[in-house]
């Protein structure tokens, strides 16, 4: 394995009815919270009026940040920054998704920066050497991760450009992880966030280094996890166990646990958001899109981390298969798993409308510097091209 450095600060308290019996105490040094969520659905679902009514009890002074969108923008961030500033929040708590989150850690960082935060924070990676707020979360939804790393993924729509970095520093302070408040989300974004999750692992286990690692060996439990338990919750939605596994296993995804000693491939992130950049399409239906086009392009790379994906994920045996059949046997139990969950197949079901944009988008996307191969622009239009 690579050398490496491993933190996490964030305190997770995980199980059914943890907000009810640990947010007071989390919030107990804090007079003003900040609810950050998105557009109405925790308020339709209940879960609004539980931590209101905690934080309520407490005393505490609320300032509302509601109708954070799917993908949020720079704006939205910086409209939380008013808030948290002219308020004097001491504790923003983000209620919601993934992109609840980031937009909650986003406006941690950048109410605490005096100066340009996306031009020091997002268009390259910064160094914090100044007070954030701090954040604490609470989960609606299983598939980002976001609730244990310190990434604020945000759009700028003025640039069409989508980013973020992990910066230690911004992970939350807790996260209350209460699996039974994402029986809340439809079916469609409990399966494509799973995939997401399952996306964060394979972008991790496809990189080097390729000899036996502890790395791989969690990221190929964690992958049989997902595909296990999503299959399961599809079948029964309210199945506890099942979406438990599903929230922790977003977690493991993007902890940082399984990035160590790692060099990581973003390379399907990347182009995702470039896309959704320009469309605003749901993340994990994205990458579900992505990735079995862009494997089919680099597995002969990588040829035996592939064909060991394919027996030790999927259970196909190598038995009258050479390492490229075996490898690219893995990637048809992959798509074919896509369409099983009923996950989009093309651009075209994102509401990519105009293929001619794929050019620009491709030229915009940034280089994964972990993949087994980098692609140039020509390359990302061909796969682009062929999800169309």
């Amino acid at each position: 394995m690579n050398n490496f450095i491993y933190e996490n600060r964030t305190k997770v308290y995980f199980g059914r009815g943890c907000v009810k019996e640990f947010l007071t105490c989390l919030a107990k040094e804090y007079d003003t919270v900040m609810m950050a969520y998105g557009q109405g659905s925790v308020k339709k679902n209940g879960i609004y009026d539980k931590v209101l009514n905690i934080l309520m009890k407490e005393g505490k002074n609320v300032v509302e940040f509601p109708d954070i969108m799917p993908n949020p923008t720079y704006k939205k961030v910086m409209e939380g920054v008013s808030l948290a500033r002219g308020n004097k929040v001491q504790l923003i708590l983000g209620i919601g998704g993934g992109s609840v989150m980031d937009c909650a850690k986003a406006v941690s960082l950048a109410a605490g920066f005096d100066g340009d935060a996306w031009e020091n924070f997002w268009e390259r990676k910064g160094i914090i050497d100044f007070e954030l707020l701090p954040v604490g979360v609470i989960p609606t939804t299983a598939g980002t991760g976001s609730e244990c790393n310190g990434a604020a993924v945000i759009t700028n729509e003025e640039q069409k450009i989508k980013t973020g970095y992990d910066y230690p520093a911004c992970n939350p302070k807790f996260a209350l992880m209460d699996p039974a408040y994402t029986f809340s989300v439809p079916r469609e974004q409990m399966v494509s966030g799973a995939f997401d999750s399952l996306s964060h692992i394979m972008e991790t286990y496809f990189s080097e280094p390729d000899e036996q690692n502890v790395s791989d060996e969690i990221a190929e439990a964690l992958m049989r996890n997902v595909i296990r338990n999503l299959r399961q919750a599809v079948q029964d939605p309210r199945d506890y166990s099942a979406r438990s596994s599903l929230l922790w296993d977003s977690t493991m995804s993007e902890n940082r646990l399984i990035k160590m000693g790692k060099k990581c491939d973003f390379t399907c992130h990347l182009m995702e958001h470039q896309i959704s950049a320009y469309i605003n399409c749901n993340h994990g239906q994205g990458v579900a899109v992505l990735h079995p086009a862009y494997y089919r392009h680099i597995y002969r790379d990588g040829v035996l981390k592939f064909a060991r994906f394919a027996q030790n994920v999927w259970g196909i045996s190598a038995d009258g298969r050479d390492e490229y059949e075996q490898a690219e046997a893995g990637i048809d139990a992959l798509e074919n798993f896509i369409r099983e969950i009923g996950l989009p197949a093309t651009l075209r079901e994102l509401g990519m409308k105009d293929k001619k944009q794929l050019r620009e988008i491709a030229e915009s996307c940034h280089y994964s510097p972990g993949g087994y191969r980098r692609l140039d622009s020509d390359e990302v239009l061909q796969i682009f091209e062929e999800c169309f």
